[in-house]
């Protein structure tokens, strides 16, 4: 729960209130406190060398709240205090919220003077108050949920647009936690079937008028010449699915379709992936799950965009039925695709999605894919890439910078075409190594003829395998959410 007070901070009886400190001049200070008492500022400044107070990005300290009704009082840095911007307060309240799970309540005295800064600060602890305790057991830190409630101190706190932007908060973190649970979530509880009917749950509990799903099975897939996601899932016990999510207004301004990739356990196939490692793969649907809660997200924020949500679901095993290099299949539509590595099977089941969502004369498309390893050679593991024509990919850029995310924009350079010729086929899934990241967005460029279209690289920034930073757990991350739903209201 989370609300927003005028209340004086030092009034509030909370289990902690949490203040910024950024640095000025390699020292130091703390940001909008004056309601603090003088003796307890005092102490705070003379001490902080020796409470290990720097003021720098993440850091969270907790010290007594002396002459405060609050039991504790948190300190989260906001790093140069030249340099805050609405996505460092984010990270700001997000790495405190995330640091201080299991508490009661929790009240943010961060800067909130305008809507901007009040949108930020409230995503930010709503983002960081995440955890993901599904298959924990018995007592301990590991078991402790999110602060219990949140109040955010802002003078605009009965501003009609300051709560609008609490509301629109809450339904983009509740959007990027179900991302994550998704991510999360075992292999052998979330293999395609059991996400779609994950999806249809979440259509139902949703309960808005306009939204709809439907599914095809691996019957339907190979009736309708769905043979990318045939192909990819029939190495498995566990049939494939395309899940067809679709918010429809009634009267909307633009229509945008989003592709996302599902393989809910990618071991390679037959060109099987080395162990180490190998249990992140569990990660590789996640933009299937960043599809599917931004299309129910534009639904609850009643977005007068048209969005369909294509879920490219398939579990990529090796067995005696699974495909093999060499294999020739052919994809929705009619092109025909050499598979000469079963670990490139991303593109494959995207092929079809795209297909697909062309069909339907969408003024744009977007595809999220863990797709590369390249990705995380190139650009690391916090920031994705986007390609794609020209218009989409600078609108998406745009969209990330407003909701606070890293995509860098990257190129589609035509001769690099040359390296994905097939001798049989009318393309291969694959060309060498080098500038894997830019074949694997020209492969798909096949796939999308003349429509408006971004490709969403995500292959690192989906799941964080280190230590948590900011407002991000580790685990599933739930990025480009935040980025599709501002994408939307951008086309609005």
């Amino acid at each position: 729960m989370i609300t927003l007070t005028s209340k004086d901070p030092a009034h509030l009886a909370v289990d902690a209130v949490v203040v910024g400190v950024g640095t000025r001049d390699g020292s130091p200070e703390l940001l909008d406190a004056a309601w603090l008492p003088a003796d307890l500022q005092a102490a705070l400044v003379r001490d902080a060398r020796a409470l290990a107070v720097t003021g720098g990005a993440d850091e969270v300290r907790r010290v007594p709240a002396t002459g405060l009704p609050a039991t504790v009082l948190v300190l989260t840095g906001v790093g140069p205090l030249d340099a805050v911007t609405p996505e460092t307060l984010r990270r700001a309240a997000g790495a405190a919220t995330r640091e201080l799970a299991g508490l009661g309540s929790v009240a943010l005295a961060l800067p909130a003077g305008d809507e901007e800064e009040v949108a930020a600060v409230v995503e930010g602890a709503l983002l960081g108050a995440y955890t993901y305790t599904r298959y924990r057991t018995g007592d301990g830190p590991e078991t402790a949920g999110p602060v219990g409630s949140i109040e955010v101190v802002t003078p605009l706190a009965r501003d009609k647009r300051a709560k609008a932007a609490l509301a629109r908060a809450e339904v983009v973190a509740a959007a990027v936690h179900a991302t994550r649970d998704l991510v999360n979530a075992a292999p052998n509880d979330l293999y395609p079937a059991a996400f779609a009917d994950v999806a249809r749950a979440a259509v139902k509990d949703a309960g808005v008028r306009g939204l709809k799903i439907s599914v095809l099975d691996e019957k339907a897939l190979a009736a309708g010449g769905y043979g990318g996601l045939v192909g990819v899932g029939q190495g498995s016990a566990r049939g494939p699915r395309l899940v067809r999510v679709a918010w429809a207004p009634a009267r909307p301004k633009a229509t945008v379709a989003l592709v996302g990739k599902g393989i809910t356990f990618d071991s390679g196939g037959i060109s099987i992936k080395p162990a180490a490692g190998m249990e992140a793969m569990k990660s590789d649907m996640a933009g299937a799950a960043a599809v599917l809660h931004t299309v129910l997200a534009a639904a609850r924020l009643g977005l007068p965009v048209a969005v369909t949500g294509w879920l490219c679901l398939a579990e990529n095993m090796p067995s005696g039925t699974a495909q093999r290099p060499s294999d020739v299949i052919t994809i929705r539509g009619g092109k025909t695709v050499e598979v000469l590595n079963t670990d490139a099977e991303g593109r494959l089941v995207m092929a079809d999605g795209l297909v697909a969502a062309v069909e339907e004369n969408p003024d744009l498309v977007v595809d999220v894919a863990t797709l590369t390893g390249a990705q995380l050679v190139a650009l690391g593991a916090r920031v994705s890439a986007v390609m794609g024509t020209d218009d989409a990919r600078d609108a998406v850029v745009r969209a990330a910078g407003a909701a606070g995310e890293q995509f860098w924009p990257m190129p589609l350079p035509a001769d690099l075409r040359a390296g994905l010729k097939s001798k049989v086929a009318d393309i291969a899934n694959i060309a060498d190594r080098f500038g894997g990241m830019l074949t694997a967005g020209i492969f798909l460029q096949e796939f999308v003829g003349t429509t408006p279209w971004a490709h969403l690289d995500v292959a690192g920034p989906a799941f964080n395998e280190r230590a948590p930073f900011g407002y991000t757990p580790v685990g599933g991350t739930g990025v480009a959410v935040r980025t599709l739903v501002r994408l939307l209201e951008d086309r609005a």
